[in-house]
């Protein structure tokens, strides 16, 4: 058979193909997937195979010839006191809230709740969450579970459930049904005109009930950022009302907000939300009963007590930060932008509180993020194993909805932890790279205890909340070349 005659080849021998050869970049698990359904029983490819042919950097490449000579700082451990009010007895507290606050009683026997769980990893969520479906269940209600979250989990039925699953959130965990779809139907409109929309299995119930984090917005600024409003709007209106709320960018994100909530509040489907604040420890410091009527003038005041809460950087002006992981169970953009400085969006005006860092370098993203890479574009450098583990379709869906194309990019890629810490100070724009100030992090959640190199030690005591814990030491490496 001559070329001209020979077929082509079927998509399924293709993806065979391409993944024994080490061409199939990973663009998300529905390409992997379809690799392995197309080749049961192939042997699967080396991780390296994952980067894009035109990838090289081994270990004598021109690039490690540039960054060899890079001096890296020694390290000291320090950590900072932060305020820590914190809930002893959070069943407690919910359970005395709830009744204070009336919001039951409305509750008759045999309705059906819908209670919204989100996508974030905050403290203690499938615990009060689990404690707010046993009082409904003793007042006779019949609650589930749906997925409040946008367009995350690929905006895909199965993807939230799989975010609920690894989040803790299952039918025997919960003791509840969880009904998952991202079908919508529309409860309202602003005066401007914008639809508001709620998932369609909690529309057919009795009523809803949100729970979620009060905290500071990564992208904005507003009387209302993230917390029970944008739950309900963008969470429960799932993609169609995220995509909404996001059209016109974050410098009218507060105001959709605001006008979307009250909108789909008029619409008496929401009954209460559960707002929680945490410490800078990652702590529930507090839970709160909003009634739905009193969500646009309640939250404020929650959002300010929680923005006093929020942990910072040991120093503030800094040539390089190096954040051990990033994942949308630590921030919504992978890590803070309030605790590092750093916003993926111009609608947010710095303060004399944000931090002055030149180069940031992220090391690794969490496992429980499953490959969403969202914030690595507010970083400059990264390493090989952090662009393996990147899923597109994961990234990419979350970011087409909320219009933030600026933290989906990629950074350098740098072989390993070391390569990407000397890129960094090799490019952090000072005349003595023996005298770079770094600090190193595990996440924007873990603030406590930090590592800054041994020049600023005297400066971070300047803070009499911090301690140095343990002595000065070489940054240690494993054979990859990765942090110990």
């Amino acid at each position: 058979m001559n070329k001209k005659s020979r077929p082509a080849p079927s998509r399924r021998t293709f993806l065979a193909n391409a993944a024994s050869s080490g061409l199939l970049i990973a663009l998300g698990k529905s390409a992997a997937l379809g690799a392995e359904a197309a080749a049961p029983g192939a042997v699967a490819p080396p991780a390296s195979s994952l980067l894009p042919p035109n990838f090289a950097n081994p270990a004598d490449s021109p690039i490690h010839a540039l960054l060899k000579g890079i001096p890296l700082p020694r390290m000291v451990p320090i950590e900072t006191v932060f305020d820590r009010p914190v809930l002893a007895d959070i069943a407690q507290a919910l359970i005395e809230k709830l009744r204070a606050s009336r919001v039951l009683d409305t509750i008759r026997p045999g309705m059906s709740i819908a209670v919204g769980a989100g996508s974030r990893g905050i403290a203690n969520l499938p615990l009060v969450t689990r404690l707010l479906l046993d009082e409904l269940k003793k007042i006779g209600a019949r609650p589930f579970l749906f997925p409040a979250m946008g367009s995350h989990g690929g905006a895909t039925p199965e993807g939230q459930r799989a975010v609920l699953a690894r989040m803790g959130f299952t039918e025997e965990k919960m003791g509840v049904p969880i009904q998952a779809t991202m079908d919508v139907v529309q409860v309202g409109a602003t005066q401007d005109g914008l639809p508001t929309y709620v998932d369609s299995i909690a529309a057919a119930a009795d009523g809803i009930i949100v729970v979620n984090r009060i905290k500071p917005h990564t992208s904005f600024r507003g009387k209302v950022e993230s917390g029970l409003s944008k739950m309900i709007v963008i969470g429960v209106g799932k993609q169609k009302g995220a995509e909404t709320c996001h059209n016109l960018g974050y410098g009218r994100m507060e105001q959709n907000l605001v006008a979307m909530c009250r909108a789909t509040l008029a619409s008496g489907k929401i009954l209460f939300g559960v707002g929680l604040i945490e410490n800078a420890y990652h702590e529930t410091s507090q839970v709160e009963i909003v009634p739905a009527a009193e969500i646009e003038t309640q939250e404020p005041r929650l959002l300010e007590e929680a923005r006093k809460l929020m942990p910072t950087v040991p120093i503030q002006a800094l040539d390089v930060l190096l954040i051990d992981e990033v994942g949308k169970n630590i921030s919504g953009t992978g890590f803070d932008p309030n605790v590092v400085g750093r916003y993926p969006t111009a609608d947010v005006t710095l303060t004399d509180r944000d931090p002055r860092i030149t180069r940031i370098a992220v090391l690794n993203i969490t496992d429980v993020s499953d490959g969403n890479g969202t914030g690595l574009g507010l970083a400059d450098f990264t390493t090989e194993r952090v662009f393996r583990k990147f899923n597109f379709v994961e990234t990419y869906c979350n970011l087409l909805t909320s219009t933030t194309a600026t933290v989906g990019k990629i950074p350098m890629v740098m072989r390993n932890d070391q390569q990407a810490i000397q890129a960094a100070i090799k490019t952090c724009l000072i005349g003595d790279q023996r005298k770079v100030r770094l600090a190193r992090i595990k996440n924007t959640l873990s603030l406590d205890r930090t590592f800054v190199s041994e020049n600023l030690v005297e400066e971070a005591l300047r803070n009499p909340r911090t301690k140095v814990v343990g002595p000065a030491t070489e940054m240690a490496f494993d054979a990859e070349g990765n942090l110990r």
